[in-house]
């Protein structure tokens, strides 16, 4: 009997609950139609604990709603402002200057292109000469009885005619090694020969080049043999000369000043004789100076007047030596007394050569090294005993 209580309890548990549940149904899920329920009707017991802040509630959000509607309905909305780009950075492009010269040139390579070297005759025979106005850098020097002669350096001006082409001397080797070009001669001294045929320079000598050079009809030997590039870049490229290795010395892009004063307009270098005596007149408005040769200008044959963005005087010992009949020896290795013109000015120092590998380069009397003009540069050597350099 007493095992049978708790059943009984749960029947009657059970039966309670299910009578509440019909009271619910009946009094709040089945009302009759139409019919309203009491004011005083009793209340679900979550609602009638939170019916004020349900309330409040519900009136926020119709308020939310309402000013969100009013603001979307009166406020204007523009496109997004689009980015300022950001300034671009400009690229200076790079510049090339050729190392003979140092005017500018298309590229990196052209400034190492191949460097060719040639002699040219200055006897009155000789004259006037061609290609000269073309070079780029010009050495002058007595080669023998008082004669000077030109050391003509090329790497970009191409000239389709120059002459007439002479022989080589010692010193002239000394000036040119460090450009490392070719070198076109016809012969040359005892001692040029050997050094120059020793297989540590490009010889390219008439003597074994016939065919890239001519002898003219209108002048008598030896004042006589040309020869041009489209030949000579020919015979370069056959023989694998297709770059040089260069060191020149400092060099720089020409700025005079409007106010700086001109000190040296007129300049004359005593060599030897009148014949071979040469001058410059300075012109301020191209930042010129005419050469001038035995008293009148001198003239490239093809070109007319020839004009140097810089000229140099070097002094230098020289001697005659007993060699092939008696030689100018020229002390080209060492240092000495130099003078620089440029942009109407003149610049006393020194110029220096340690050894004919190494470039000759210009020094003020406060020791620091003279940045030539670019442009073509006319170098001449002066002997010590009995040159002169005058201007004024």
């Amino acid at each position: 009997m007493n095992g049978d209580k708790p059943h009984q309890n749960a029947n009657d548990y059970n039966q309670k609950s299910h009578q509440n549940a019909q009271h619910f149904t009946v009094n709040y899920l089945h009302k009759p139609t139409g019919s309203s329920v009491p004011k005083d009707a009793p209340k679900p017991a979550f609602l009638k604990k939170h019916w004020a802040g349900l309330t409040i509630v519900v009136s926020a959000c119709c308020l939310t709603a309402g000013f969100v509607y009013f603001m979307l309905t009166k406020i204007h909305f523009s496109a997004p402002p689009q980015a300022t780009p950001l300034p671009t950075k400009k690229v200076t492009p790079q510049k090339f200057y050729s190392k003979v010269s140092h005017l500018e040139v298309p590229s990196e390579a052209d400034s190492t292109k191949a460097v060719t070297a040639i002699m040219i005759e200055n006897s009155p025979d000789a004259r006037p000469q061609s290609g000269l106005k073309d070079a780029e850098i010009v050495f002058e020097s007595v080669a023998e009885g008082g004669i000077t002669r030109f050391l003509t350096i090329f790497q970009v001006n191409k000239p389709q005619l120059i002459g007439p082409v002479r022989s080589v001397r010692e010193y002239y080797i000394d000036w040119l090694t460090p450009f490392e070009p070719s070198v076109a001669h016809v012969g040359g001294s005892a001692t040029a020969l050997k050094t120059i045929r020793n297989g540590q320079y490009r010889d390219i000598d008439q003597m074994f080049n016939g065919n890239f050079y001519w002898r003219s009809t209108d002048r008598y030997a030896p004042h006589n043999v040309y020869t041009s590039f489209e030949k000579l870049d020919a015979l370069n490229k056959q023989r694998g000369y297709l770059t040089s290795n260069i060191e020149s010395f400092a060099r720089q892009i020409p700025k005079p000043k409007k106010d700086q004063p001109v000190t040296a307009t007129n300049i004359n270098f005593t060599i030897s004789s009148a014949l071979y005596n040469s001058g410059y007149v300075y012109n301020p408005t191209t930042n010129l100076y005419a050469r001038h040769q035995a008293g009148k200008p001198h003239l490239d044959r093809e070109k007319g007047q020839i004009t140097a963005n810089a000229v140099i005087a070097i002094e230098t010992n020289m001697s005659r030596v007993p060699q092939d009949g008696y030689r100018e020896r020229v002390d080209s290795i060492g240092e000495g007394k130099a003078y620089v013109f440029q942009n109407g000015q003149v610049t006393e120092g020194t110029w220096k050569k340690p050894s004919a590998q190494k470039q000759i380069r210009f020094y003020d009397a406060n020791h620091q090294e003279i940045a030539i003009n670019a442009g073509q540069v006319w170098i001449t050597a002066i002997p010590k005993s009995s040159g002169k350099v005058t201007w004024k």
